[in-house]
């Protein structure tokens, strides 16, 4: 894609032709005053990410010297943060919503909203609470420490030498970065706040993988190492960063460790952030904020034991159809992922051919998609190993999204610590999830699209599109992806009952205080996932309160609202239809069902 390209905004006509079945209207007296506001909010928010800048392939021209550089991670750049949502939404109001034609409307509502969740999230003055809520600045799944490395290996491209020294000098930034979280960490602390121990083990035996090596065999230093040979450029660089590792990034670690030590030796087995100052709020917070609802703890508690039980009887018919009678249907699954069958050998040569099977299973999702999809994603979509440095404390699958110029691919990654954790009856709908016609497809849908603004094409609601990839699995059975799979439909059902799991092992936690191991237990004798995947989920949500219900919750809303449309339109059912919804980006599910029914009607 041309920056040309990129940068043209696009009429309210071609958008009005995208919206089928919405109300028409001309366009709005103060549309134009409203994307050019929105691309001056982007912009702006640009020059304080510098990550983003590079993820998006922004990086270069006028805006080069971002790539040299990294986010400012200290508790004043986080003020900064705040400052700028208090001041854009005011911005925002100088326009009257009712002077913009419906396509700005939808852009007003998601990005008003989107600075109304930053705004209240101020009044929590520990953690992160900008949009995402996390806790606790260092644990298993936050902190530089984890984070710079894994961005430059998998989205710093060099490819000349002026690329080169920009690796460099992120480099360089790095222990600033390091220094800044331990300075926030430390004064959360004097609060009371930081992770239980079982977490800052976690943080420990991760620090010391990044840390306890020598300088020239640093992930930074190898990863820059390889660039430059592929890029035939010289290998000083790589030295230079290997010297910047042991003599500024090395004590800045050592500092960090020193502190997570002195905290682990202090540090509580609670698992809930109700321990912490306004823990009931925090969490009542983290979970609007996640799933873009307004769910008590107790609510989600409910829900999640009612769908627990609506799709553990189901996943027993189909269980026993398989002649497993013996058991819960958690124990029958324990007993399945057993199989030898059904695991892939704990090798390298066992990951690489788990690996293909993935890449098989997009290829063949990739030739149906027309059957379901108008608009399908131009960038391709890679699969990955999650890196072994930091797979510890990473989730078991992820996406990250291709770059807009085109020069670097989507990634599908997936956590092969133990080869046991990913049996092969499960495989497929983890990459329907992660891949197509899950995030990739509903991400790119946003970021490709010239109809939207930039602000909004990176723009990201955890119940929209965690909901829209859990969606994506059910639609996978629907379209009949597991004929002649029957485990493939038990792996399915599997992976539906864990989400709705999260919903009772989240709340849980947060609001009735279970422990870590009660948590845990109940995970694995519900789904019969294995206890090492197990252990791992339960510390992701320990960390990430209210993330984990975004998932089911949005499901939910996502096929009620598809259900809906389908019956209304009958016998004129046109799920290509449905589907472009995802060209208008990302949005609160509240929004999603408007425009949903607007278009219904």
């Amino acid at each position: 894609m041309q920056r040309r390209q990129f940068l043209a905004s696009a009429s309210l006509a071609t958008v009005a032709a995208a919206l089928p079945g919405m109300a028409r209207a001309a366009e709005g007296s103060r549309d134009g005053e409203l994307r050019a506001m929105l691309d001056r909010f982007f912009y702006a928010r640009l020059e304080d990410s510098p990550e983003q800048a590079t993820s998006l392939g922004l990086d270069t021209g006028t805006r080069a010297s971002l790539k040299s550089r990294l986010g400012d991670a200290s508790r004043a750049g986080e003020a900064r943060q705040f400052a700028r949502a208090r001041q854009e939404r005011a911005a925002l109001r100088t326009i009257p919503r009712a002077s913009l034609g419906p396509a700005a409307r939808l852009d007003y509502d998601i990005v008003a909203y989107g600075l109304d969740r930053v705004i209240a999230g101020e009044r929590f003055a520990y953690g992160s609470s900008a949009g995402r809520y996390a806790p606790y600045v260092l644990s298993q799944l936050s902190g530089a420490y984890r984070d710079v490395p894994d961005f430059l290996s998998s989205q710093h491209r060099v490819t000349n030498a002026a690329d080169a020294d920009a690796y460099v000098a992120r480099v360089e930034a790095f222990a600033n970065a390091i220094d800044a979280e331990t300075a926030r960490q430390r004064e959360d602390a004097g609060r009371g706040v930081f992770a239980p121990d079982y977490i800052l083990d976690t943080t420990l035996k991760q620090l010391a993988a990044v840390r306890d090596k020598a300088p020239e065999a640093t992930g930074p230093a190898m990863d820059l190492a390889a660039k430059l040979k592929a890029a035939q450029l010289p290998p000083e660089r790589a030295a230079t960063v290997a010297r910047l590792m042991g003599e500024r990034v090395f004590p800045a670690l050592d500092r960090q460790r020193a502190l997570v030590t002195e905290l682990r030796a202090k540090a509580v087995h609670d698992a809930g952030v109700w321990r912490l100052p306004d823990g009931a709020a925090y969490y009542t917070a983290a979970a609007a904020a996640a799933t873009t609802t307004n769910m008590a703890g107790d609510e989600i508690h409910r829900l999640g034991l009612a769908q627990v039980a609506e799709i553990g009887a189901r996943l027993d018919g189909l269980l026993k159809a398989q002649g497993l009678t013996q058991g819960s249907v958690g124990e029958r699954l324990v007993a399945l992922n057993k199989r030898p069958d059904q695991l892939y050998p704990n090798t390298d040569p066992g990951r690489e051919a788990l690996l293909e099977q993935l890449r098989a299973q997009v290829a063949a999702m990739t030739r149906r998609l027309p059957e379901q999809f108008a608009t399908l994603p131009k960038a391709p979509v890679e699969i990955r190993r999650v890196p072994e440095a930091i797979q510890a404390g990473a989730p078991g699958g992820y996406y990250q999204s291709a770059s807009l110029d085109g020069s670097r691919p989507a990634i599908y990654f997936i956590n092969l610590r133990d080869t046991f954790d990913r049996p092969k009856f499960g495989l497929a709908t983890l990459t329907y999830h992660e891949a197509v016609p899950g995030h990739h497809l509903q991400v790119m849908s946003a970021l490709e699209s010239q109809d939207i603004p930039l602000i909004r094409r990176r723009g990201f609601y955890s119940g929209y599109s965690e909901g829209w990839a859990l969606y994506s699995e059910q639609l996978a059975d629907e379209m009949g992806m597991y004929e002649g799979n029957p485990l493939g439909q038990i792996g399915y059902l599997q992976s539906l009952l864990f989400r709705a799991t999260r919903l009772v092992v989240d709340s849980g936690m947060h609001a009735k205080r279970w422990s870590r191991e009660k948590a845990t237990d109940y995970l694995i004798a519900t789904t019969g996932i294995a206890r090492g995947r197990s252990q791992g989920e339960i510390d992701r949500y320990t960390v990430w309160p209210g993330q984990a219900c975004s998932y089911k919750i949005g499901h939910t809303v996502w096929t009620r609202l598809r259900d809906a449309a389908k019956a209304k339109a009958g016998a004129g059912w046109d799920p290509k239809r449905f589907h472009e919804v995802l060209t208008l980006g990302a949005m609160p599910l509240d929004v999603l069902e408007r425009v949903v029914r607007e278009r219904m009607a």
